[in-house]
């Protein structure tokens, strides 16, 4: 596919000191209707997501489960790749920090900073959260507590390595200049610049108080510590250190998904590391916020986690998904309710989408002897068709998805509409019924298209009941979407109810 252009993503690397809850649920399915969305572009996607193995935290949770820490982690990782393969997320590869491909490419990146006097020994005094990993100053403290667990810090002193971060200040600041656009939603990019220019402070990349991590290359003594392990998971797995030239097709990447409580580490420390190792930084970043489960953020720490494959038991996988996609505009953060759950269910699916094709199925079985007739080509619908594919293609390229489901959603009520206006199950069978029908189905393929990045399994189910052949996923955009496509004398199905009506 060399002459298709490449598109990478990632979402963050999941700690497996716990199962999978919503808020990873969350930034994957995004990262993954972005990556479906490119797809259809013609794009070549590699989209990455993984597990964080490493660090103190995991093996004091191993410790409690009476476990070596590699066993444990194996006992938890296959939980993560089984729940996005029930989720139906198409990513590409998936990364264990235990590999040895890893381990390779980040002793790497430690050995080129170190190599250009990036990273010296020193002793350290500090405020330290286990469950961040991070230290904080009493400035970052609430009333005495981390400020995203609520627990208390520890003090903690030893002598470790240091990245010399504090040289990198103005080089960030002249390269995110140069960028404007590199940081998504834009207010997550004045965030970025606000930390830079309070100064920043070298921080900690080595440990010697436990030993379940990735020797530093020149002093086994140490391992590394969580950011240079976590964050080369983003270039490891695309080959840096084994694959040169996959390394150089897929990098840089084009989006890291991230939520809003690792910007710091993501925006600032990461392309910090990357340029003093020679390589180029990130193309951008999409910056989501919380999904909150009664105004908290979901934790294993607070106790309120929402696993989604419960969810998915009851309302089904496409269900989920376009709830997660369509509620909350990206950025901002969200409030999971199960009644907003089953109210966009019963509102965007049951009664628009859902209700769309059957209505139209119903009619065309009865009076257009089951076989859907072809668009006018100088429709109504032809203009809002238009309008929905530029829209649509707009939004998701500003990674709002929430947005771009209610450009392809606006289509679907035009259609409606112009259903309601003409009354076909009124008409007598005919050319002007023939028109208004065909009209109808040609909305429903370009929905169908628009549509499958977020509920992929839905939209093929339109696609096929509507006659059309093959793939909806293998449509490539804009032209696919070009009104006009839709054939004609092709057999039309009723089926079943796509999205039965749910009850609180």
């Amino acid at each position: 596919m060399a002459d298709s252009r490449a598109f990478y993503a990632t979402t963050p690397i999941y700690y497996v000191n716990a199962k999978p809850h919503l808020g990873h649920a969350y930034t994957t399915i995004i990262g993954d209707a972005l990556c479906r969305w490119h797809r259809l572009l013609g794009d070549d996607v590699h989209f990455l997501t993984g597990t964080d193995e490493h660090g103190l935290k995991i093996q004091q949770a191993a410790d409690a489960a009476g476990m070596a820490p590699l066993a444990f982690a194996d006992s938890i990782a296959p939980l993560f790749a089984d729940a996005w393969a029930r989720l139906n997320i198409s990513n590409d590869d998936f990364i264990r920090t235990t590999e040895t491909r890893h381990r390779l490419g980040v002793q790497k990146l430690l050995q080129a900073c170190y190599d250009n006097g990036d990273i010296e020994l020193d002793t350290y005094r500090g405020l330290y959260c286990v469950a961040c990993e991070a230290y904080f100053t009493e400035d970052d403290l609430v009333e005495g507590n981390c400020p995203i667990h609520k627990k208390p810090v520890e003090q903690v002193e030893e002598e470790n390595y240091f990245f010399r971060l504090s040289r990198y200040g103005d080089r960030l600041l002249k390269w995110y200049a140069e960028h404007p656009g590199a940081i998504v939603p834009d207010y997550r990019m004045n965030e970025v610049i606000g930390f830079i220019k309070q100064g920043l402070l070298d921080f900690s990349i080595s440990r010697t108080s436990f030993s379940w991590g990735i020797p530093l290359p020149w002093d086994d003594e140490h391992v590394t510590y969580v950011w240079f392990d976590a964050l080369a998971n983003y270039i490891t797995a695309v080959g840096y250190g084994t694959d040169d030239e996959q390394f150089a097709r897929h990098w840089p990447v084009d989006f890291h998904m991230i939520g809003k409580d690792i910007i710091r580490f993501h925006c600032v420390y990461w392309p910090a590391m990357l340029m003093s190792a020679g390589i180029e930084p990130p193309k951008g970043w999409a910056v989501g916020g919380w999904l909150l489960v009664g105004g908290e953020k979901m934790s294993k720490t607070t106790g309120n986690v929402v696993n989604p494959l419960d969810l998915i038991d009851d309302i089904g996988v496409d269900g989920f998904r376009y709830y997660v996609l369509a509620e909350t505009p990206y950025g901002a953060d969200g409030d999971f309710t199960y009644e907003g759950l089953i109210g966009r269910y019963n509102s965007d699916l049951a009664n628009n989408l859902g209700n769309l094709l059957s209505r139209v199925a119903t009619v065309v079985g009865k009076k257009c002897g089951g076989f859907g007739p072809r668009p006018r080509p100088d429709s109504a619908l032809a203009a809002a068709a238009a309008d929905a594919l530029a829209e649509t293609t707009a939004r998701w390229n500003e990674v709002q998805p929430s947005r771009a489901l209610e450009a392809t959603w606006q289509l679907i009520r035009a259609t409606n509409a112009h259903l309601e206006t003409n009354e076909p199950w009124k008409a007598e069978p005919g050319p002007d019924l023939d028109a208004v029908m065909g009209d109808a189905l040609e909305a429903l393929r370009i929905v169908a298209i628009l549509a499958s990045p977020a509920v992929p399994d839905t939209a093929q189910a339109v696609w096929e009941r509507i006659g059309m052949p093959g793939a909806v996923a293998d449509q490539r955009l804009p032209h696919a979407a070009a009104w006009g496509g839709y054939p004609g004398g092709t057999s039309v199905v009723k089926g079943d109810p796509l999205f039965p009506r749910r009850q609180l």
